[in-house]
């Protein structure tokens, strides 16, 4: 049933996380949008205006704020069937410019982040129908970018979790996958990068964050039963380009 399914995102409160809350919501998912940016999330939950989604404040770094989290979800939805690792940082510095801190704040985010997420959810997941989990990796875990080590490299530990994850929780029935998103129209890219990385596309332009909802809601649906460990590139092409 449409009711027993209910799905946790963090990183909700714009872009594509935004997105990715209200293509689930439309799929029939009760959804807990989650996000350190309390206020501008409570605007966007608010817009919505249903009350099948609920917004609560998350620090992916914080152990005890994921488990205060997922007892919230439990508590209003009586459960919690699907996550979206969707929340992330993009830390730009070459390598001699880069520092002990912003490196390990880019891997805090980007890996250890989604690693608690699994971490509180998967009780709740056992035994579920449907159960599954999507992480938000990127092509930047699949092609190098100079200037993008703190970067590139939290989610290319991202993608060897997701794998790991995958692997260890299958006999649970807990599928596991990742979606590999370009580049995409979110505050994440300011307006002069997203117009260079349009002008060198393939497809003559950069992706939406309802691009990026579509494919997160496939791996989340009946239709992907059978999907786990599975690598969706969203991108355009851009990892077919060299240089």
């Amino acid at each position: 049933m449409d009711e027993d399914r209910v799905a946790l995102v963090t990183g909700a409160a714009r872009g594509q996380g935004a997105a990715i809350v209200t293509r689930l919501l439309r799929d029939g998912f009760r959804v807990a949008a989650c996000d350190r940016r309390i206020d501008e999330l409570a605007k966007t939950v608010d817009a919505l205006g249903t009350d099948k989604v609920v917004a609560i404040t998350l620090e992916v770094t914080s152990e005890e704020q994921w488990a205060t989290a997922v007892a919230e979800v439990v508590d209003r939805f009586s459960g919690v069937t699907a996550l979206v690792n969707n929340a992330g940082v993009l830390h730009r510095a070459s390598l001699t410019e880069e520092t002990p801190g912003g490196f390990t704040d880019s891997w805090r985010v980007n890996c250890l982040g989604p690693f608690l997420g699994i971490r509180a959810v998967v009780p709740h997941l056992r035994g579920r129908a449907g159960a599954a989990i999507v992480n938000t990796c990127s092509t930047g875990a699949i092609r190098p970018f100079p200037g993008h080590a703190a970067y590139g490299s939290s989610k290319w530990a991202l993608r060897g979790l997701t794998q790991v994850a995958a692997v260890e929780l299958a006999p649970a029935g807990i599928r596991v996958n990742a979606v590999f998103p370009g580049p995409v129209q979110t505050p994440m890219l300011d307006d002069t990068t997203q117009s260079r990385l349009a002008a060198r596309a393939l497809t003559g332009r950069i992706g939406t964050p309802q691009e990026i909802a579509d494919a997160v809601a496939f791996l989340l649906s009946g239709q992907a039963t059978f999907i786990t460990g599975s690598e969706l590139t969203v991108d355009g092409g851009q990892s077919l380009q060299i240089g």
